[in-house]
């Protein structure tokens, strides 16, 4: 009777185990993909940027060369994933990091902008200004895999960048000489992402993001890269080293996009390294 009693115990438990959730054990036993995961590092960047406040004839601004603005940061990046659904081909993708610069110098050129009256004013070559530029890069992705095994996760992503971005330029001691634009960028993206497990503990992970959008009064573009190899010493535990690039031209004469109210130009781009810890299971 005691053998009898164990034999239905153990016909019960295959009985009622649903199917999904022995496929799920098998798949997550069988493949490298994490369902969640968690990666923060230092960003160590080459930045490059250039603005126009005001919609007039005034010429963009290198803030590197003439403002005098840091041409590099080394920024704290943290980013985190969720893969779900029982063959885990969807994913969703958020990350943040943010750049804020200052700088002072005087300036070998005369500088047109348009102050906070909406007139363009002219600062003159000589004069000492001060200035700044921050962003902050949100990021938010959803990625659908149409082909994944234990070797490659290869998907479509569709996503939303949101940047809010704050930059001004005055000149020293004189209080109509100045200028501020600040407005929050959200651009949806399109694109692809590249995951290889080399070895169970060597993985190559890269993808790309793609924006562009123009009419009358609006033109935006966007385009991000990034390329790193990884390896996983631990079960949970893994170390990154990854190469990223980024750009972004925006420029606007009004309210012509969804929650973009400025007139002026703004690019940004910046190519650096970053390297991390992830963290999964």
């Amino acid at each position: 009777m005691r053998y009898l009693s164990i034999t239905i115990i153990v016909w019960l438990m295959h009985v009622v185990t649903p199917a999904s959730m022995l496929s799920a054990a098998e798949h997550g036993s069988n493949t490298p993909w994490e369902t969640y995961g968690v990666s923060t590092g230092l960003f160590v960047s080459n930045l490059n940027t250039s603005f126009r406040l005001g919609s007039g004839i005034g010429v963009d601004v290198d803030a590197e060369e003439l403002l005098d603005l840091d041409s590099s940061g080394n920024v704290f990046r943290v980013s985190g994933l969720w893969r779900f659904g029982d063959n885990k081909k969807h994913r969703i993708d958020l990350s943040w990091f943010a750049f804020n610069r200052s700088g002072s110098k005087t300036v070998a050129q005369d500088i047109e902008i348009e102050n906070g009256d909406g007139d363009t004013v002219t600062i003159n070559a000589g004069t000492q200004v001060e200035a700044t530029f921050d962003i902050d890069i949100y990021q938010l992705a959803y990625s659908y895999s149409f082909l994944q095994d234990d070797r490659i996760d290869f998907a479509a992503s569709f996503g939303l960048y949101v940047m809010p971005i704050d930059y001004s330029i005055s000149a020293v001691g004189a209080a109509n000489l100045q200028g501020q634009q600040d407005f929050t960028a959200p651009l949806p993206t399109i694109g692809l992402r590249l995951d290889i497990a080399l070895t169970p503990k060597w993985f190559f992970r890269s993808g790309t993001q793609l924006f562009y959008f123009e009419n009358d009064q609006f033109r935006g573009s966007l385009l991000s890269s990034n390329t790193a190899i990884e390896y996983k010493p631990w079960k949970h535990v893994g170390i990154g080293l990854g190469v990223d690039s980024f750009n972004l031209s925006v420029e606007a004469q009004g309210e012509d996009y969804p929650s973009i109210d400025f007139r002026g130009n703004v690019e940004f781009g910046y190519v650096g390294a970053q390297l991390y810890a992830r963290f999964f299971f």
